[in-house]
This record gives C-alpha cells, structure tokens and sequence, in this order.
C-alpha cells in the first residue's frame, strides 16, 4: 500500500473492503518512526505486526533477519506455516494490497528487484533504456534504472551495464538527492531525458528511449488504457500503445515452435478445420477411447489451457479450459467422446454455425426436444432459453454403452454477438456472458474443463479464456493485485498457438478487464459497509468489550488502536519456534 499515506484507520478499511482473506500490506509505524507495521487480513478481522528496523535489518521482534523491507515480506509469504500468533494460528500472507501506482507512465514497473532490472535492461534494452520502479531498500523512494556505456573513450569498445539513482520522495515532492525537485516522477524524468545527469566517474546518463512494462496495478487499468491510445509524439513511430505491445508479443511467436506432429500425420490432416492450425503435442486432448485398428483414433484438434496465477513467487494452477476448433462432419463424434471423458459440463461457443457464406461449425447438437447420436453417446436437447447476446440449451447426455450410468447434463452457451469480422463494440455483452458461465461452472461439484471453441479455436476462443484467466485472478486477489495481459496471453500461446489473433482482439481484452474494475468498483463503493463509524450523534462505538459514547473519545480510541500492535508472533521453524518479547 502507499506508505505515503497510509494510516491505521486506512489499512484496516482498505484491506476489509478491496482485499480478500490473505491479503496483506505494510505501512510505516507511527509510534516509532523507521519501523513498518505488516497489517493482514485474516477472513474479516485485521491483525497488525509490528516490524523493526534496528538500522541493520529488519525483523519481527525475533525471527530471522533481513537487508530489506521486500525480502522479509517475501520470506513469510513463502514460507507459509512459520508465521504463527501466541495460540498456535498460522497467519497468512498471500495476496499483497498493492500501493496505487504514483504514475501511469509505461516506464513505471513497480515493485521490480534491482536484479530484475538489470536483467530486463540488459537483455532486452539498449544503451539509452529506462524504467523506474520502487526502492525495495528504503520503501517509499523510487529508483530510476538506467542502461548506460561502460566506456566513455573513443578507441575502446563500449560495454553496457545499469546504473541506478535513488529518487528521494519527501514533502510531496520528487528528488534525486540534490538539485530540482519535482511534483511527479514524470516531470523528473522528463527533466532528466533534456538535461542528462553525469556519475563521478564522468560517464554521462542519458534517458533516450522508456523501457516499457506490461505490468499494472488492476485498479489503476483505465489509466494505463489512456496511455496506450495516446498517439505517437513523433513521426518516426506513426503506431505506438495497443499495436506496439501487440507487435512486441506477436515477435515471440518464434520462441513457441513446439512440436505439431499428431496433427501433421496424413490419417490425421482431414480432422483439422485449417491444415496449419494444430495443436501443440506437449498440451493436446488425447482421446482415451481408441480403436487399435484406426490409427490417429485418439486425436482431435484440442489443448488443455491451464491458467496459471502467482502465490507470492510461487506458480499456482488455477481453472482449466479445452480450446478446441469448429467441429467438422467427421470430429463430431470424436467431440462428444473428449467432452464426455473430461467430464464436461460447460461448452462455451463464440461462433454461429454460418459466417458470412462459410460454415464455421458443423451442429453438433439436436434441435429443440430431439435426441441424436454420436456414435456411442446419445444427446438430447432438453431446452433452450435465449438471451439478448446468446441462447442456453440444456443438453441431457448418456453413454449407450453403459446403462444404468446417471444422466448427464452438459450447459451449452452460444454467444451470438460476436461480428463476423473485429471485435463487440463494447465488452458488456461478453462480460455479462462469462458471468453466467462461470456461475453456472461454479455449481457443479467435481466438474471437468470448460470447452471453450469458435472456428479455428484460437481469435475468439483466446479472447473469451485470457478474459476469464485475468477475471479470476482479479477475484481470487483482489482488485489491487498485479496483472500482466501480455505475460498471461504468452503463457496461454505456450499452451495452443495463435491464442488472441490480432491487435483488436487485444486491445478488447483491455477493454473488458477496464470495464470488469470500474463495474466492481462502483459495487464495492454501493456495498461498503463502514467498520469504523464516528457520527455526529455520539454513537456507540465498540470494538471487543470497549465501548465509547463520545464521539471525541472515540476517535482517540481508534487513533490510540494504531499504536496496538503484535510483538509476540510465534515463529515456526525447521529447528526450533520461539515467541518474541511482548505486546504493547
């Protein structure tokens, strides 16, 4: 959280109304300056650590010790039983409450290690790049990293390393220890670009060209949508923003040739809709009822996509999907036998059967109250409810195989508003649609993937998953956790080629996520419940067995509250546990 500005009353009212279980941040101690508090949400009460800066590391009263702020935090986020209250109770640390970013600037990374920093610059930069991101050794300063010649002489070859100046944050103003001060980081940085700083050893710091992140605070996605429509300030680059970030993504494509085999074999060609859309063999559906006479009888153009969210540094698997094309004529009956193998209970279709002329996917469905087979599964379509952007069916599903197996029954959507060519106008439809999937995917126990296809199963069907990959971590973590769309929709591509087609698309995703926050937002802004009310009309304020009836004396009760704090955390350890001192 902003350690700027963050108070106890602040902490406590952030965490309970925008973090969920788990979520955490630090703020600065106001009963000793130069020590942080670590203020964690514990289902819906508060629990506040105390965190010392003895001025040679950091620590918890007792418990290891560290250089900075950042590595203890990221230490008991890790390390999850060690960090215990008196009775025994583990206390979470899972979701940071992440500051408001202090500028939408592209160059700006946030929380990125001095390492990172100089790894991304070094590897993917030039002499001249740049980013700005936050001090981890004195939280609340900023540092700005710079890729700079190692060699200033004209007969020496030139080599790279980075360089990076602390920018001091004080009284509202920005710094770099000496000189001007400035009211934001980009009135610094600009400063900076026109008037280039030299280091003692006289080699001259030049900020040519911005070192672009990917990574947003979620909260902060409308400005950051700002900064990627504004036009290109010089004609050298006519495009910049959505179709430059796009650009930069679709140049990794030729990191991601995996093998294609399955799909390549000639008995295998004619169940691929396109014949160089292919699934990736490492992540393809592989159909478990085969016949040993048919050679490729286990193959169907489909990919597992297993969204992937971050626990601290940790990778998590989050929900599964099956992206898969249009069925043909002869990938019908191998459709039904994947659907029913993964214990399906959700199709999702972003196509009509007939775009513009051309079929896009054979009806793999019987019509209204009729019963069709697919080989040895039998489908009847029990109803059909049509909303203004899609159509429901119900589809009863059974094995004529195995009788006496319960029915099944499978949730087909059809989303029908997506033009033949481009994106939705707006991304309400789509998600308003997902809401409902997702509702309908949440009450079925034990349910397998969501089927997600259009036509070649990867424009559409990339869109509609990254929406919902990115929902969902917003959901588990928060509406101030950290998103990368580039990071998830390369991690989606590593799993089923071409996921997110063209720059509309990806700038639609962008668009919905936009939306998805402001919409949550103005929910949580109509749904917040005060926990800490001081009225005009001396009401009782209460918190355990306190009570106040002054409003006066209430507010010095809440003030008072921020200087409680723990002092005596377990810790839990490998070799031994021991308490730390006292609570005060």
């Amino acid at each position: 959280i902003d350690s700027r500005i963050c108070t106890f009353l602040t902490a406590e009212q952030l965490l309970l109304t925008r973090g969920v279980h788990g979520s955490f941040l630090a703020r600065p101690s106001k009963s000793n300056p130069g020590d942080f508090t670590l203020s964690v949400r514990r289902n819906d009460e508060v629990t506040h650590i105390k965190i010392q800066n003895s001025g040679d590391y950091y620590d918890l009263y007792g418990g290891e010790k560290f250089a900075t702020l950042a590595e203890l935090v990221q230490y008991y986020t890790e390390q999850q039983d060690l960090l215990r209250e008196r009775n025994g109770h583990v206390i979470e640390l899972k979701y940071p409450l992440n500051c408001k970013d202090p500028t939408s600037e592209r160059w700006y990374h946030g929380h990125l290690s001095g390492r990172d920093a100089e790894k991304l610059l070094t590897e993917k930069g030039k002499a001249g790049s740049f980013l700005v991101r936050e001090s981890q050794s004195k939280p609340g300063d900023f540092v700005l990293s710079v890729l700079t010649n190692e060699e200033k002489h004209e007969y020496v070859d030139r080599k790279t390393k980075v360089t990076h100046v602390m920018i001091r944050y004080q009284d509202g103003k920005y710094d770099v220890g000496g000189g001007e001060r400035f009211d934001t980081l980009a009135d610094l940085v600009d400063h900076y670009k026109k008037n280039p700083m030299v280091e003692k050893s006289g080699i001259v710091v030049h900020l040519k060209q911005p070192f672009n992140a990917t990574r947003i605070n979620a909260a902060n996605i409308e400005n950051r949508v700002r900064e990627l429509n504004k036009v290109a300030d010089n004609s050298e680059k006519p495009k910049q923003g959505f179709w430059e970030e796009f650009e930069v993504l679709q140049q990794q494509e030729c990191k991601l040739l995996y093998p294609r085999k399955e799909g390549q074999k000639p008995e295998n060609k004619s169940k691929n809709r396109y014949k160089n859309i292919l699934p990736f063999d490492t992540t393809r559906v592989e159909i478990s009822e085969t016949d040993p006479d048919v050679p490729g009888s286990d193959y169907i153009n489909a990919n597992y996509i297993r969204s992937m969210h971050e626990e601290g540094r940790h990778v998590e698997e989050g929900k599964v999907f099956i992206a898969t094309q249009g069925c043909l004529q002869n990938t019908v009956i191998d459709f039904w036998k994947m659907v029913y193998q993964e214990n399906t209970h959700v199709i999702v279709m972003t196509t009509k059967e007939m775009e513009r002329g051309r079929n896009k996917c054979v009806r793999y469905w019987p019509d209204l109250h009729a019963t069709k087979e697919f080989g040895k599964v039998l489908v009847r379509n029990v109803d059909e409810q049509r909303a203004q952007d899609y159509i429901l069916r119900k589809l009863e599903v059974t094995r004529l195989d195995r009788v006496g197996k319960p029915l099944r029954y499978i949730w087909h959507y059809q989303y029908l508003s997506w033009p033949d060519h481009g994106v939705p106008n707006e991304p309400g439809g789509v998600l308003w649609f997902l809401e409902e999937v997702n509702r309908t995917q949440s009450s079925i126990p034990d349910t397998g993937p969501i089927v997600v296809h259009c036509s070649a199963g990867i424009g559409r069907t990339g869109t509609i998953i990254v929406i919902d990959i990115l929902i969902d971590i917003i959901n588990r973590q928060g509406l101030d956790c950290d998103i990368d769309i580039p990071k998830t929709i390369q991690r989606v591509r590593q799993q089923r080629s071409g996921m997110v087609q063209t720059e509309a698309q990806y700038k639609f995703i962008y668009m919905a996520v936009q939306q998805y926050i402001d919409t949550a937002q103005k929910r949580l802004e109509e749904e917040q419940v005060v926990h800490y009310t001081i009225n005009h009309n001396s009401r009782v304020v209460s918190r355990g067995e306190a009570k106040i009836q002054n409003t006066n004396e209430g507010l010095k009760y809440l003030c008072e509250m921020c200087l409680t704090v723990y002092e005596n955390i377990n810790f839990k350890s490998p070799q031994t546990s021991f308490s730390s001192n006292t609570r005060r």
